[in-house]
């Protein structure tokens, strides 16, 4: 593995130069203004700007503090309870169960955010578009853009996906934008939702679009991903399946629903969830840095505002760092302490530095208690009883790490 693709030359960006490289380059996808982005973005916000630190405080207390994740804890026993009578209605049928995990997924933050659905389970006769709408973005945000190579015809929009990009946020913000208007012409009752802090809290409507907007784009697909290649990875994996059944059947009684206390108590399935995060990292390549000014890692010299991938994937897969790094064998995680809370860099996930990823306590409740409900409750097959061993792992990289070929399985 070469040595710009390494824990050590990670650490070196994210750590030990992470006040220098927190900046970003704002992609030309993006149809608003740097000065727009700046003062209304926290993913993409250029520098450690006082509006940025405003934000990260922000969400970091009303979303995604230990107390604040605690309290939504009903919320999404709640929305993953509805997911498990749905899937038990088709049970002995075909589903792909990554539309139903999104599905899922988006409710959870339909409900935190606004108090309301997104979608509806049955991906089926669900016309609210809000699915394709989100991975169209995504797909525009992970196209080659020669406007980001040739930054003289950024203007000139040449390949027109910044003019698609506008057009699929316009219709996410109309999604809510009645929501918005409504509460904000309702008479204050307290603040039931996250949307009701913002209001309180003085945002503007673009804040709030632009900030919804990297919520729930980056919430739902990242967590779907993750949970569908946990699934496939037990699916070819009997004896790793079998584990986790029997962790799941001596901790839970059959038919409870499973809560989030019981998290702690299932190592194994933190485990699962570990050598998925590795193998599967559901951002291939970190969310680049940019150099504000010219520097040296590890002896190469990067010039000025050129940007930094950290490939994440390839780290998880360094066979210098990991043994046998391609297969999933869970228990190897049970007696290491290496975790994905951005300390360790040879398993970062989800970042590490000033610029980790914010929902990570959020994502962990998240893909935990979704992952340990569907193999307590379902056994699980692929279609016309086809041997798991033949299932097409293929990956589509973009700005999430998906399967090529969508899983299809059969809950019994």
């Amino acid at each position: 593995m070469d040595s710009y693709s390494s824990p050590d030359s990670a650490a070196e960006i994210l750590k030990t130069q992470d006040r220098l490289l927190s900046a970003r380059s704002v992609p030309s996808v993006a149809p608003y203004k740097l000065s727009v982005i700046d003062q209304h973005s926290m993913v993409w916000s250029s520098d450690l700007s006082n509006h940025w630190k405003f934000f990260q405080a922000f969400f970091r207390t009303h979303l995604f503090s230990p107390k604040a994740v605690e309290s939504q804890a009903a919320l999404r026993k709640k929305k993953v309870s509805e997911m498990i009578d749905f899937l038990s209605s088709r049970k002995g049928k075909t589903v792909k169960i990554s539309e139903i995990l999104f599905g899922a997924i988006l409710n959870t933050l339909g409900n935190l955010f606004f108090s309301k659905d997104l979608c509806d389970l049955n991906y089926e006769t669900n016309t609210s578009g809000i699915k394709l709408v989100i991975r169209k973005l995504l797909e525009l945000g992970a196209m080659p853009n020669i406007s980001d190579f040739y930054p003289l015809f950024d203007a000139l929009d040449l390949q027109g996906l910044r003019k698609q990009t506008e057009l699929y946020q316009n219709q996410l913000f109309n999604i809510w934008s009645e929501i918005v208007k409504e509460k904000r012409q309702a008479i204050s009752l307290g603040s039931s939702d996250f949307l009701d802090v913002m209001i309180d809290s003085g945002f503007s409507d673009l804040q709030i679009n632009i900030s919804l907007l990297e919520l729930i784009v980056a919430g739902s697909d990242t967590s779907t991903s993750t949970i569908e290649w946990a699934m496939a990875e037990l699916l070819r994996n009997k004896g790793a399946m079998h584990k986790l059944q029997a962790e799941l059947t001596s901790k839970i009684r059959e038919n409870d629903i499973i809560k989030e206390s019981n998290i702690s108590e299932l190592p194994y399935l933190a485990a699962c969830v570990k050598k998925t995060l590795r193998i599967h990292p559901p951002t291939p390549f970190l969310i680049p840095r940019r150099a504000p000014e010219t520097c040296k890692i590890m002896d190469y010299s990067i010039p000025k505002n050129s940007r930094l991938f950290v490939n994440v994937w390839a780290i998880g897969r360094d066979s210098k760092t990991w043994e046998d790094a391609l297969s999933f064998r869970p228990e190897r995680c049970l007696d290491s302490n290496v975790d994905f809370r951005g300390q360790d860099f040879e398993f970062i996930p989800f970042g590490a530095g000033r610029r980790i990823c914010p929902g990570l306590p959020f994502a962990r409740q998240e893909v935990h208690l979704i992952l340990a409900s569907l193999i307590h409750h379902f056994k699980w097959s692929l279609p016309n009883g086809e041997d798991p061993m033949q299932l097409d792992m293929k990956e589509k990289f973009g700005v999430t790490l998906q399967k090529e070929k969508s899983l299809p399985v059969v809950p019994i």
